[in-house]
């Protein structure tokens, strides 16, 4: 799994219970996939289809730092499925999983689109690749 974001949880992202918010980490998952995805399909229309199970493993106070881990499970025609895992920095303890969510490229439309890609390729493969 490659970590690849870090938020620090702040006073407005906790819940009443002094704990971080779920539907804020949420909302940073599904930021963090949908930027993962736009840049691996090269198309700046992705949605989220799908989230399997959410699964809450610890929680995460004001002051920690969290990072987002994620990993790619297959290329669809037109989506693109990963798998999610959510730690504090420090501690390395798992905060949240999510085995697969989805997400699907789309035309202007709004229809699903065939996104052309098989593989995981990486900013600096690209650049080598652009030079050749």
């Amino acid at each position: 799994m490659r970590f690849h974001t870090r938020k620090w949880v702040k006073p407005e992202d906790l819940n009443p219970n002094s704990t971080l918010f779920g539907g804020r980490l949420l909302a940073w998952i599904d930021e963090e996939i949908a930027l993962y995805a736009i840049i691996q399909l090269e198309s700046p229309r992705i949605v989220t289809k799908h989230m399997s199970e959410i699964n809450f493993r610890s929680s995460a106070k004001q002051g920690d730092i969290i990072e987002i881990g994620i990993d790619v499970i297959k290329f669809g025609t037109t989506s693109l499925t990963l798998t999610c895992e959510v730690r504090n920095m420090m501690t390395k303890e798992t905060i949240i999983t999510i085995d697969q969510i989805t997400m699907v490229s789309v035309s202007i439309e709004g229809k699903p689109q065939a996104h052309g890609k098989t593989k995981i390729e990486y900013v600096e493969d690209r650049l080598k690749n652009n030079l050749i």
